[in-house]
């Protein structure tokens, strides 16, 4: 449940910022002269191009600096300061949405987005956050009613940290499951001989997984299997791989308790969507805009 509030609100810091930086790109390298294409005889210029793109997505682009805009002004009338924690902190939740820091840094740059941009956008939506909080209160009868509501989404799923060495012969995953019988070391092994570029200098390590994450027939040997034990080589799609299951959590019902902060944020991403429209109106009454843009 709060990871598709979270989620909403990162596509919502990302559509604002493909807008402003693509109009703010082509508006601050603008050139009546500059050609951005040729079609047979007759050319485009950047000048023509800008035009269009105020024309398809200027007034939105405006729009969301003006927001931009308001949010600072009021949170610095109210004195709201934020810090790196808090920026680096939501940067990572983001980066998290994403699949990882470095997937989210060669997204962005696709559409010329820096990650000093993103942050900007994120200290934004913060100060946002802590303007709403002083209107938005969550008591603990509603944390405890939505937890009883929805309690099959918090349950704890079951889960193995889990190891593996991949190779592409049977012959060679034979070798290596006689290397492990003489007892040479399976992290070794995973960095000599693995495959999974993304895993073995980690020693083959995978980290926690649950049903759904692996391919079929490994999941079916890694989860039949118990802390500390080294499977038979298994085919797969990939390859042959050499399994050890490290740790092993069983399924359980997940308790208030551990969720507590989780269905908070939650709850006060979904008054803050219903808070949001009331609010701005209320500060575009107190911060008037003239709109120039022609």
């Amino acid at each position: 449940m709060a990871k598709n509030a979270n989620a909403l609100k990162y596509i919502t810091i990302l559509i604002g910022l493909l807008i402003v930086a693509a109009l703010t790109y082509w508006g601050l390298s603008r050139s009546q002269e500059k050609i951005v294409a040729r079609v047979g005889p007759e050319v485009i210029t950047k000048d023509e191009l800008y035009n269009f793109m105020v024309q398809q997505t200027g007034q939105e682009a405006l729009d969301n600096l003006v927001v931009k805009k308001i949010i600072e002004l009021e949170a610095e009338n109210q004195n709201i300061k934020v810090t790196a924690d808090e920026i680096d902190k939501e940067v990572e939740d983001l980066a998290k949405y994403y699949g990882g820091k470095d997937a989210m840094t060669q997204t962005l740059a696709m559409y010329n987005i820096n990650l000093d941009q993103v942050r900007e956008d994120v200290t934004v939506n913060i100060k946002l956050e802590k303007l709403l909080s002083q209107r938005i209160k969550i008591t603990d009868e509603e944390i405890q009613e939505h937890f009883q509501d929805h309690q099959e989404a918090y349950a704890v799923e079951e889960q193995i940290k889990v190891s593996h060495i991949l190779v592409d012969s049977e012959e060679t995953a034979q070798e290596i499951t006689t290397l492990l019988a003489e007892g040479r070391n399976f992290a070794d092994l995973a960095e000599e001989y693995s495959t999974d570029t993304g895993s073995k200098n980690q020693g083959g390590n995978l980290g926690m997984v649950t049903r759904g994450e692996m391919v079929e027939e490994f999941e079916q040997a890694a989860f039949a299997m118990q802390p500390g034990q080294i499977s038979d080589p298994v085919k797969s799609e990939y390859g042959y791989h050499i399994i050890k299951v490290e740790e092993k959590t069983e399924a359980r019902p997940g308790t208030l308790e551990e969720n507590y902060e989780k269905i908070k944020d939650n709850l006060f991403q979904q008054k803050m969507e219903l808070e949001y429209p009331i609010w701005l109106g209320e500060q575009y009454q107190k911060y008037p805009v003239e709109n120039f843009l022609t």
